[in-house]
């Protein structure tokens, strides 16, 4: 696709968790927890207010549809300020001072007071029915040119466990929200600035890491196209996926509304009672539900059976509208007969709504009130489709096509929060903020320092690693050893099943200064990390005392007498391959020597023995 023919816009909102101790309006510690230690839940009932104005905002209004009972599971961790059930905290300095370091590393401009604002969010995953947020700075550089627009703090969002249950474990963990303008122009430019915001925030080294720590929510639109946010992209290497996608899906919308006004096609707003026709049918859904109701939609046969993305058509569209109103889906004539349904059903169907070849039937089934909801919602996107693409915030699914969550909101979503003072942003305090080493500075720093190659410096840089891997440096360890353990090693062992991640740090640094110090050869870290993870919760003491069991295990002590030993005996057993191979045997019999060492001996006084125990038999 020509981009710049298409007129492509796209900008991003990058939420990324916080690693402070507390949350942002309560003191309680920011640690996520199983559902299974769970000491309780309660329920609420969620409905949007009013906004100052008297407004109620339009994505709220879309969530109201349905009065659900949402459940939140309670922990010993989380507080009456989570339940909703007493005011909240002052906000958390620490998670403001790291927000102020992020606004200054990005060239922003602090804001001379912060001001918390209800941002009104009614979908059960927070259960004040608002999310507490606050603008910090404005205004900042990126790379080529682009800008960020504003940085925000806010309160993380309750985790989903299913359907409407949620863990109050998370809900309040401070945030960053990182907004940028519409300055990107190709889905792989979105890419690589969603990857530079996330290199600058790693580079604090005060943001949790893993997965579902940092989303990306896309904004995109093209010419004669409309503003489409989605939300939820967890996964950096998908965003210039999700955007190809996105064009082409306003592409193929624009192109279904220009063949609709080529037919002159309208909807028949009549929703038609067909729960007699389909009384006898196969199909399961139809056949129990208490209501089958049907849409004709005139001229739009073949077009919404229209694929628009991979695996979605506007039919996909219209069943997202529809599945806000509790149904599981609907059908329609694009794609019937199937799913139990027969042509004579079919064939029915159309004569008793009145439809003509170029028309396209829907019908939805579940209660009445339910069916009425959902056909009424299909109208909606069906009215839609003759206008082009409409304003929404989608969510997305696998692979990087998207499915319709609500409508984008508007201005009477946000209003003042009455319980937090608002805070001053001094020169003082700004001033006072440091600016953190940038991670790819870093790993050229590593280059330099160090003599790693470029390859591994980065790795380094960008690993979780990254404060274990600076501490064994410190304390004397060979970058190049403390970097591959760190990487390399432990990677290879987890793959294999080792629960390496169970070893603490103190001990991979007290086993790397133990290899430094020459009583363990570094070929013995593999096995000497595997005891370690093994032994965690069965063996006691104290990482010294653990290190020195685990070696004295797996790699004892060899004397060089020993190591002599064992090398003459083995190039001895093996005299024909040596002499015929000559010196080309040594890397051979090095593997069998370290193989029977155990890596209890340093891999270079090994290929030294053996270099001199092949020169005597050859000479």
């Amino acid at each position: 696709m020509d981009y710049t023919e298409l007129g492509l816009k796209a900008g991003i909102e990058i939420h990324q968790q916080l690693d402070t101790a507390e949350k942002l309006f309560c003191r309680c510690p920011t640690l996520l927890r199983d559902t299974a230690e769970r000491t309780g839940e309660f329920y609420r009932y969620l409905r949007a207010t009013e906004s100052e104005l008297g407004e109620i905002d339009r994505a709220a209004e879309e969530e109201m549809k349905l009065v659900r009972k949402f459940c939140y599971y309670t922990y010993d961790t989380v507080c009456l300020v989570e339940h909703d059930e007493e005011p909240p905290t002052p906000m958390n300095p620490e998670a403001l001072e790291v927000c102020l370091t992020i606004a200054k590393m990005l060239g922003m401009t602090p804001a001379e007071q912060v001001h918390t604002m209800r941002k009104l969010v009614i979908d059960g995953s927070n259960t004040s029915g608002f999310q507490r947020t606050a603008l910090v700075a404005l205004s900042g550089a990126l790379p080529d040119g682009c800008r960020i627009e504003t940085i925000c703090l806010e309160e993380e969002a309750a985790q989903r466990v299913e359907d409407e249950t949620f863990s109050l474990d998370r809900l309040g963990i401070p945030l960053v929200e990182i907004t940028t303008a519409p300055c990107m122009h190709t889905p792989e430019a979105v890419q690589e600035v969603a990857g530079h915001i996330g290199m600058v925030l790693r580079s604090t080294g005060r943001v949790k890491r893993g997965l579902g720590t940092i989303r990306q929510d896309i904004n995109v639109s093209i010419r004669g196209g409309a503003r489409v946010e989605i939300k939820g992209v967890q996964e950096l290497d998908l965003i210039a996926e999700v955007v190809r996608r996105e064009v082409e899906r306003q592409v193929a919308l624009l192109a279904i509304r220009d063949a609709l006004r080529e037919r002159d096609a309208r909807v028949d707003h009549t929703v038609v009672d067909v729960t007699a026709l389909f009384s006898g049918t196969a199909s399961s859904i139809l056949k129990k539900a208490k209501s089958v109701l049907a849409i004709r939609l005139s001229g739009f046969a073949g077009l919404v059976g229209r694929e628009i993305q991979p695996g979605r058509r506007l039919g996909s569209e219209m069943s997202d509208y529809a599945k806000k109103c509790g149904v599981g889906g609907i059908f329609h004539t694009d794609e019937l007969p199937a799913y139990g349904v027969t042509a004579d059903e079919v064939a029915r169907l159309r004569e008793f709504v009145g439809a003509h070849e170029e028309d396209c039937v829907v019908i939805v089934a579940a209660s009445r009130q339910r069916a009425g909801c959902a056909a009424e919602q299909v109208m909606i996107r069906a009215e839609m489709a003759l206008s082009g693409v409409p304003e929404e915030t989608r969510k997305m699914l696998e692979e990087g096509s998207s499915a319709y969550m609500r409508p984008l909101p508007g201005a009477a979503r946000m209003y003042p929060e009455t319980d937090v003072f608002p805070l001053d942003i001094s020169e003082a305090l700004w001033e006072s903020i440091a600016v953190p080493e940038l991670l790819t500075d870093r790993a050229e720093r590593f280059v330099r320092e160090f003599g790693l190659d470029e390859a591994l410096a980065r790795q380094v840089a960008f690993s979780e690693r990254l404060p274990t891997f600076e501490k064994a440096v410190a304390a004397g360890v060979r970058p190049t050893i403390a970097a591959r353990t760190l990487l390399a090693t432990c990677r290879e062992l987890a793959r294999g099943g080792v629960a390496v991640d169970q070893v603490s740090e103190d001990e991979i640094l007290t086993l790397l200064s133990a290899v430094e110090a020459g009583r363990a050869a570094k070929e013995a870290i593999p096995d000497l990390l595997t005891e370690l993870a093994r032994t965690v919760g069965a063996v006691a003491g104290t990482p010294r005392e653990r290190v020195d069991a685990a070696i004295g295990k797996m790699a004892p002590a060899v004397s060089q007498a020993d190591v002599e030993s064992i090398v003459r005996r083995i190039v001895a057993e093996r005299e024909e391959f040596a002499r015929e191979k000559g010196m080309g045997a040594l890397g051979p019999l090095m593997g069998i020597v370290m193989q029977e060492l155990r890596g209890s001996v340093d891999g270079k006084v090994v290929s030294e023995s053996l270099r001199r125990e092949l020169k005597r038999l050859l000479a």
